[in-house]
């Protein structure tokens, strides 16, 4: 099981990302393989900002299409849970810059025996996570 960051996504789709050639290997080692990837609902809405940001709405929104269609990838929806649970993750963290987003990805994480990220966000690997690609 790994779990998706927003990066890994942004990097795979956007060419001129300092991840992209790395991203776009480390996605085709995934397709090869049978390992089950997750993200959150909260990553996806960073991403496709993101990349409506970076590439235009419409640029966004095909992504989106495809992302929210995929077999391979499955979308954990937070609950009440684990926003509290992150709450908790965002005061024991506070001498870290990390994100709200940051926060209820290591929640769901911890929650659903998910130790290793595809990111390219050291946060993870300050939170207890395994980060890939290495």
């Amino acid at each position: 099981m790994i779990f998706i960051d927003t990066g890994a996504f942004v990097a795979r789709y956007v060419a001129r990302d300092q991840y992209h050639s790395t991203a776009v290997n480390a996605w085709q080692e995934l397709a090869a393989g049978s390992q089950r990837c997750f993200t959150t609902n909260h990553v996806l809405d960073e991403t496709l900002t993101l990349l409506g940001r970076r590439g235009g709405n419409q640029f966004a929104a095909e992504r989106a299409r495809a992302l929210f269609a995929s077999h391979e990838l499955t979308i954990i929806r937070t609950d009440r849970d684990d926003e509290l649970r992150a709450v908790g993750l965002f005061e024991q963290f506070a001498d870290q810059p990390f994100s709200f987003t940051d926060c209820l990805s290591f929640s769901v994480m911890k929650h659903s025996g998910i130790s290793r990220a595809f990111t390219f966000d050291n946060h993870f690997r300050v939170a207890g996570f395994e980060v890939w690609p290495g």
